[in-house]
């Protein structure tokens, strides 16, 4: 079977679109199935992880953004029309193609139909529930109180739809990192900071202010940044003056999630993890799609939510590590 994603990065666009189909591209890989990539070639972009990782890229030229386009629809640079014309003509090359699966806030049904001729299903990852789809199957790994509803009216009949975080898309290291989550007694000795591959907004130096105030050296402090991290040299600076321990691109991630006594980090895929490994969490949004499933997830309880990014401060995170750590903890998800 021959599975083509459609997905983008960049530092507009950030990293977990990539990420989460790289884990999905994983697992159909174990299954028997040749995948390959499409990916524009935007500022910023990790499509270079694809090949690295031993997949077939094609790269869809840049060009100049389109100034009618905003929003989300600016993701591509190019109207969906012109986008759904050089995706076409990859996969008249690659056919037959089997499944193309799709993950682009800026992709919706008028691109999917105008590309159903070349493929026989199409798989669309989504969690903003705000436009129509024409899709066989669409996956939103997120928590809403309300994931029953959300998609009514937006796909075709008889679509599949995989809702709610039992669907989420884990790399293998978390499910084996979850053979052994280690118990905690409510002491924080090791706190882990991660804000995502491109944290454009510097949560994570909020968040070393924060405890450089908070911790004493008893407290591993462990700070992850990626490689497209504009501050990352900053941070680097900061970590070294403060006495935490700096990390770029790392490969064990779960691991280092395990070992935690705390994260502080962003919404997005990283709330699956590190729910999956019930470790307790201080969370802020840095995207607005992700505000309405911190939210959600904090009146069920999961973790504590500060808020959007723009309203949230060093000092707000200070005051939160304080509060966890005088054993006032947030119910973790069963």
């Amino acid at each position: 079977m021959r599975t083509v994603i459609r997905v983008d990065s960049s530092c507009e666009i950030g990293s977990g679109h990539l990420y989460r189909c790289l884990t999905l591209a994983d697992r159909w890989k174990k299954e028997g199935e040749e995948v390959l990539f499409i990916s524009r070639d935007l500022p910023g972009n990790l499509s270079s992880l694809v090949e690295e990782r031993g997949y077939v890229l094609y790269r869809l030229p840049a060009h100049p953004k389109d100034p009618s386009l905003t929003g989300y629809a600016a993701w591509l640079t190019v109207p969906q029309k012109t986008d759904a014309e050089e995706t076409a003509k990859i996969l008249r090359e690659l056919a037959p193609v089997d499944r193309l699966a799709v993950d682009s806030y800026a992709i919706s049904a008028e691109w999917e139909t105008s590309l159903r001729p070349y493929v026989r299903e199409i798989f669309v990852i989504d969690d903003l529930a705000n436009r129509k789809h024409d899709c066989d199957v669409l996956l939103d790994q997120n928590f809403y109180l309300n994931k029953a509803e959300r998609y009514q009216g937006l796909v075709p009949d008889g679509c599949r739809l995989l809702l709610g975080p039992e669907h989420a898309l884990l790399r293998d290291e978390f499910y084996e990192a979850g053979k052994h989550i280690r118990k905690r007694d409510g002491a924080v000795r090791n706190i882990l900071v991660f804000y995502g591959g491109i944290d454009k907004t510097d949560e994570t130096g909020k968040a070393v202010l924060a405890l450089s105030k908070v911790c004493d050296p008893a407290v591993s402090v462990n700070v992850i940044v990626g490689l497209s991290n504009p501050q990352k040299l900053k941070i680097q600076e900061a970590c070294r003056r403060f006495g935490f321990h700096y990390f770029c691109q790392v490969n064990n991630m779960a691991q280092r999630m395990n070992e935690a006594d705390l994260i502080l980090c962003a919404g997005g895929t990283t709330t699956w993890e590190h729910l999956y490994l019930r470790v307790p969490a201080i969370v802020t949004a840095v995207a607005e799609n992700q505000v309405k499933i911190c939210e959600d997830c904090s009146k069920a309880g999961f973790f504590t939510y500060l808020g959007y990014c723009s309203s949230v401060s060093a000092e707000m995170i200070e005051g939160a590590v304080r509060d966890f750590m005088d054993k006032k903890k947030p119910k973790q998800a069963e």
